[in-house]
């Protein structure tokens, strides 16, 4: 299957009052770009069920792939499945794989709170792969993954193996030099117009011993991308580009 866009929605309130520092959208980008996939919107709501599953929904219209980071977990404002039910119009069931997994994992410990993991959306699918076998809820082009970062990079990988991606990777060409962005303006507007089609990023670095600002060029033709960063770099006075691809 070949997927272009993806959208991310962050589920929690401990993400939005500062008490956890989101550390899964930094993962997930860097995941998405050798797969051809631009990650094209994020967003960020509590743990309600209304407003997360309105965004589902119209992120799940809008994007080929979405991902939800949060809230499947055992507590009351993991709310994150019978929300995207609720987004789609599905109801929650337990599936008896998941609860016999979760019976066998916990033994004489489990309780009413650790079954509340074997809750899924009807309909969804239970994706695995040979080294993760614990399985990963997917409905439709939405997958609920956990908010862990560790688990939710474990799960990434279930992800991209159960799709077998078919995109061209994004690639990326950069180059460090001692000017600042209002001296680079004038040379990035000649590259930027001359190659549309090639994204270019201007990042400024204060305090920084090796350079001031760095330039990012990126796409999916290799060439034209290339060809970008050689344009931008010949118009620098001599000495000034330090070039590192990417």
């Amino acid at each position: 299957m070949s997927l272009k866009t993806a959208a991310a929605l962050v589920i929690g309130n401990e993400i939005l009052s500062g008490k956890v520092e989101e550390a899964n959208l930094v993962v997930l980008a860097r995941m998405l770009r050798p797969l051809g996939i631009r990650l094209r919107r994020v967003v960020m709501v509590e743990d309600v069920i209304d407003e997360i599953a309105r965004e589902v929904q119209q992120l799940a219209l809008t994007y080929d792939l979405v991902v939800t980071s949060g809230g499947v977990g055992p507590t009351h404002d993991d709310v994150t499945v019978e929300a995207v039910g609720r987004a789609f119009g599905a109801a929650v069931v337990t599936d008896p794989r998941l609860e016999k997994m979760i019976r066998a994992h916990y033994g004489e410990r489990c309780t009413p709170g650790h079954l509340r993991m074997a809750l899924v959306p009807d309909g969804c699918s239970l994706e695995t792969t040979d080294d993760v076998a614990w399985p990963t809820i997917r409905l439709r082009n939405v997958w609920l993954l956990p908010g862990v970062p560790e688990i939710f990079q474990l799960k990434l990988q279930v992800l991209v193996e159960n799709f077998g991606f078919a995109g061209d990777a994004f690639v990326t060409h950069a180059v460090y030099t001692k000017m600042d962005e209002g001296h680079l303006k004038p040379l990035l507007d000649t590259v930027v117009a001359q190659f549309p089609d090639v994204e270019v990023g201007s990042y400024p670095k204060w305090h920084h011993d090796s350079y001031t600002t760095k330039l990012t060029f990126d796409g999916q033709e290799p060439e034209r991308v290339r060809a970008a960063h050689d344009a931008f770099v010949a118009l620098l006075p001599e000495g000034e580009p330090q070039d590192f691809s990417e």
